[in-house]
């Protein structure tokens, strides 16, 4: 069997339970060496050989799960964050498939969930934004015209971007230019739960500035948005007020009856 699993956004001991557990019973690990915190792989069993994918390419990642299956071996496939966000894990799957090969997916904390709790931020304000877009800058891979960020940005929700760090004089101009105004809060997460975990809070206007002045290039993620800001609607969920599927309201509304 071939399990998928999701290392989390860097802190060890931010690994999911059955992550951890899959982790020690595995024969073959593949995990994404400059990506994953090196302390994750002291969970492996004594004896589990140990890939780095990060010199490796897709067939000779899926040539030693196919090796390993042969021989009747666990492998894990040990991606960063959660896999299903930038984790190139379909193309593996089809490969699996066309092979005959069973695998399954363990999910981990994504580095944008990482990077919330860094800033001890809500994405979602009531009256401010319900939508959080995952999204990059286009740059040597492109991104369909249509996921532009100058067309993303329209919308005014938070956003937050990976693998973006490298190309924020391009991608300033166009949060700018899709409509965030340059006051709008933004800030920079680099390693989110890591040791050396580091903020840089600034805006839109100053994004490229800041990226810049502090040398940041890889491993760093971009969230924009006014839901970093100090204004937002309370939340009707707890507000005495406000009626529920398991409690009446305490108070009646403001200018109510």
């Amino acid at each position: 069997m071939i399990h998928f699993v999701g290392a989390g956004c860097g802190a060890p001991d931010l690994i999911t339970l059955r992550g951890a557990r899959l982790l020690g019973e595995a024969d073959l690990i593949i995990y994404a060496g400059s990506l994953i915190n090196p302390e994750i792989l002291k969970l492996a069993k004594p004896g589990a050989r140990l890939l780095d994918s990060a010199k490796m390419t897709l067939e000779e990642v899926t040539a030693e799960m196919k090796k390993a299956e042969a021989e009747g071996l666990v492998t894990v496939r040990l991606h960063s964050g959660d896999p299903s966000i930038y984790g190139a894990i379909r193309e593996q799957f089809d490969v699996l498939s066309d092979a005959g090969i069973e695998y399954d997916v363990c999910p981990g904390v994504s580095a944008f969930c990482g990077a919330a709790a860094a800033l001890k931020t809500e994405y979602t304000l009531p009256d401010v934004s319900q939508t959080v877009i995952i999204t990059r800058a286009a740059g040597r891979t492109p991104v369909p015209e249509r996921e532009s960020i100058r067309a993303l940005a329209a919308h005014g929700s938070t956003m937050v971007l990976f693998l973006s760090t490298s190309l924020t004089e391009k991608l300033q101009k166009e949060l700018l230019e899709g409509g965030y105004p340059e006051d709008t809060p933004a800030a920079v997460v680099y390693k989110a739960s890591w040791p050396d975990e580091r903020i840089f809070r600034c805006t839109v206007g100053t994004l490229d500035r800041t990226v810049k002045e502090n040398g940041l290039t890889k491993t760093s993620l971009i969230i924009v948005g006014r839901c970093m800001g100090d204004e937002y609607m309370r939340s009707l969920l707890y507000h005495p007020a406000f009626t529920t599927e398991f409690r009446e309201a305490s108070q009646k509304p403001e200018g109510g009856r």
